[in-house]
C-alpha cells in the first residue's frame, strides 16, 4: 500500500470490497492520489455513519448542511472560492473539548487561511465548524466559572454573530461562534502534531500560552485587526467570593438571560453573556443605556438598550435577570466609567420601579430645584435615589423637631449667642412684668382700699406695701432666671447631642419656689437690717 493512506477509514468502509482497496492500493502512486482517496474514504465513512443514525436526528444533520452550506462553509468548507479542506495543514491541536457549535472533541486545525474542526482519525472539517480569520472580528479568553479546577474558555464570534441572537440583528449568513476549553495545564505529549509542530513546542508550557500564539500569529498573517481580550479583576470583578477557590476573586456575574443562566462579563470592549446557546457579545459602541429594574432587597434586573441598526435608529432591549444586588455597585461603576447613559429614572422607566420612594423623590427635587441644583444635578440610579430619599425623611423628621428652636452657634460667634438670648429673655421677662404689673395694680388697688378705710396704720400700710413690692420684683427675677436656666440647659443637650427626657426631672414649679424662697428670705434679712437701722 501506498504511504499515507488512510488504511484504516479504508478498511472500514471497504471491508465488503476487498477488490476496490486492491485497486486503490495500486492506484495510490502520488501524493494527489492519496489525498483524494483518503478524502472519498471519510465521505462515505460519514455517509454510512449518517445512514445509522434514527431519522429525527439524521433530518437534522441534514437541515444544518444545508444552513451551513448557505453560510458559505459547506461540507468541503470552502471561503472565497477556496477549499480548506485543499489547504496544508500548519498546526494540529488534538483533543479539544468544543462547546459551540457542537459539543464534542476534536482536533483544531490552523491553517493559511482558516481554522476548522475536524473529528479524531479525520481529514475533512467538520461541517459548520470552518472559519476564515479575515472573517473572526473578536476573540475572548475567559474562565470557566464554577470548577473546581481552573478552566478557560475561547470564544471567538465571526463578523455579525455577537449579535446575531437579537431580532434587529440577525443576520441570515452569520456562521455559529466557536467556543472550545482548555485546562490550565500543559499539552499532553503527541497532541501536538503539523509542520508547526516544533515551533509551537516552545510555547506548549500551558494550553494558554499554546493558543495564544497560534491565534496572534495567524490572525497577524491574515490582516485581521482581531485581538485577545481577557478579563481583569483589577478593573472589574464580583462582589462574591467563590466558595471553591475563596481567595481568587471571580470577574462573572451570575444572570438569566430569559429561562437559561448564564454569567456576565464586563469586559474592556463590551458586554459579554455565556456560556449557553445563543452567546451574545455588546460591543461598547453599540449600548444605548443601561438601566436597572425590578430591583428587590437581594436581586435586580439590568436592561442594556443595544442599538441594532448600523445606521444607530434601530434599537432593542436585552434583559439580564435575577442578579445579586452585592453586584450592583460594581456593575454601576463599570456604567459610569465607560459613561454609559443610565436611563434608571428616565420617564419610560418610572412607571416600572418598584419603589415607590423612588418616584416620590424626583418629584421633590423637580419642585424644589425649579432649574437649580436639582434640576441640573445628574440622574441617579433606583437604589441611590432611594437612600437619598431615607436621608431626606430623617432630616424632615429633625426639622419638624427643631422647628420651635432654631439654636445659634454661641461657641463660633463669640457671644453672639449669648447676646440673642438675653434679647429673647427680655421679650419673654417684659411679657412677664406686664403680668406682673397687672398683679402690683391689683394689690396696690387693695391697699388704696384699706388706707381709706384705716388712716390710722398709715405706716404700716406703707411698709407692707413695700414688702409686697419687693416680693413681687423678687418673684419676677426668679421667674426670669427660671426661664433662662430652662433655655441653656436644652442648648447645652442639642448642641452636645445628648438626648435626654427634657427637663421634666427638674420641675420648673419646684425649682422656681426653691429660688423664691431663697430670694424672699434674703429681703428679710434686708428687711430687718433696715428696720433696726
Amino acid at each position: 500500500m501506498a504511504a499515507g493512506l488512510d488504511s484504516q477509514r479504508l478498511d472500514l468502509v471497504f471491508q465488503s470490497r476487498p477488490d476496490i482497496l486492491e485497486g486503490i492500493r495500486a492506484a495510490a502512486d502520488s501524493p494527489a492520489k492519496v489525498k483524494l482517496f483518503n478524502n472519498i474514504a471519510s465521505f462515505v465513512y460519514d455517509q454510512i455513519h449518517t445512514s445509522s443514525e434514527p431519522a429525527a436526528k439524521r433530518r437534522r444533520v441534514e437541515v444544518a448542511r444545508g444552513d451551513a452550506a448557505a453560510n458559505g462553509a459547506g461540507s468541503e468548507g470552502s471561503s472565497n472560492g477556496v477549499d480548506a479542506s485543499q489547504e496544508e495543514v500548519q498546526l494540529v491541536v488534538k483533543e479539544i473539548s468544543v462547546s459551540i457549535p457542537q459539543r464534542k472533541k476534536f482536533e483544531l486545525c490552523f491553517t493559511k487561511k482558516h481554522l476548522y474542526a475536524r473529528a479524531p482519525g479525520s481529514l475533512s472539517p467538520v461541517q459548520g465548524v470552518v472559519y476564515t480569520w479575515q472573517d473572526i472580528e473578536y476573540v475572548f479568553y475567559l474562565p470557566v466559572p464554577e470548577k473546581a479546577q481552573v478552566q478557560h474558555n475561547y470564544v471567538l464570534f465571526p463578523r455579525g454573530s455577537s449579535l446575531a441572537s437579537l431580532k434587529g440583528s440577525a443576520a441570515p449568513d452569520a456562521p455559529e461562534p466557536l467556543l472550545f476549553t482548555v485546562p490550565a495545564t500543559a499539552p499532553k505529549q503527541g497532541t501536538i502534531d503539523g509542520p508547526s509542530a516544533a515551533e509551537a513546542e516552545a510555547y506548549s508550557d500551558a494550553y494558554h500560552t499554546l493558543f495564544h500564539w497560534a491565534l496572534r500569529k495567524h490572525l497577524a498573517a491574515a490582516g485581521s485587526s482581531a485581538e485577545i481580550v481577557s478579563a481583569d479583576p483589577a478593573k472589574f470583578h464580583s462582589a462574591i467570593p467563590q466558595s471553591h477557590r475563596p481567595k481568587e476573586r471571580a470577574v462573572h456575574v451570575k444572570a438569566f438571560r430569559g429561562s437559561k443562566d448564564g454569567y456576565l462579563f464586563f469586559l474592556e470592549s463590551g458586554i459579554l453573556w455565556g456560556y449557553k446557546k445563543p452567546l451574545l457579545f455588546i460591543p461598547l459602541d453599540r449600548v444605548a443605556a443601561v438601566s436597572y429594574t425590578s430591583v428587590l432587597q437581594r436581586t435586580f434586573n439590568m436592561v442594556v438598550e443595544v442599538f441594532t441598526g448600523g445606521d444607530g435608529e434601530g434599537k432593542e432591549e436585552v434583559e439580564f435577570g435575577m442578579v445579586d444586588q452585592a453586584d450592583h455597585t460594581g456593575i454601576d461603576e463599570y456604567v459610569k466609567r465607560k459613561r454609559l447613559q443610565d436611563r434608571s429614572m428616565a420617564d419610560a422607566r418610572k412607571a416600572k420601579l418598584e419603589l415607590a420612594e423612588n418616584m416620590r423623590a424626583a418629584k421633590k427635587e423637580a419642585g424644589e430645584g425649579g432649574g437649580g441644583e436639582g434640576a441640573a444635578g445628574p440622574k441617579v440610579s433606583d437604589l441611590e435615589a432611594a437612600q437619598m430619599e431615607e436621608e431626606r425623611r430623617l432630616q424632615d423628621e429633625e426639622d419638624e423637631l427643631e422647628e420651635d428652636y432654631n439654636p445659634s452657634s454661641d461657641d463660633d460667634s463669640g457671644g453672639s449667642g449669648e447676646s440673642s438670648e438675653e434679647d429673647s429673655d427680655d421679650e419673654e421677662g417684659e411679657d412677664d412684668d406686664e403680668d406682673d404689673e397687672g398683679e402690683e395694680e391689683g394689690e396696690e388697688e387693695e391697699g388704696e382700699e384699706g388706707e381709706d378705710g384705716e388712716e390710722g396704720d398709715g405706716d404700716v400700710e406703707i411698709e407692707d406695701a413695700e414688702v409686697e413690692e419687693e416680693k413681687v420684683a423678687v418673684k419676677r427675677e426668679v421667674k426670669r432666671e427660671v426661664k433662662r436656666e430652662v433655655k441653656r440647659e436644652v442648648k447645652r443637650e442639642e448642641m452636645t447631642g445628648v438626648t435626654q427626657a427634657g427637663l421634666a426631672v427638674h420641675d420648673e414649679d419646684e425649682l422656681a419656689g426653691g429660688l423664691y424662697e431663697r430670694g424672699y428670705d434674703e429681703m428679710d434679712l434686708e428687711e430687718k437690717f433696715d428696720v433696726v437701722g
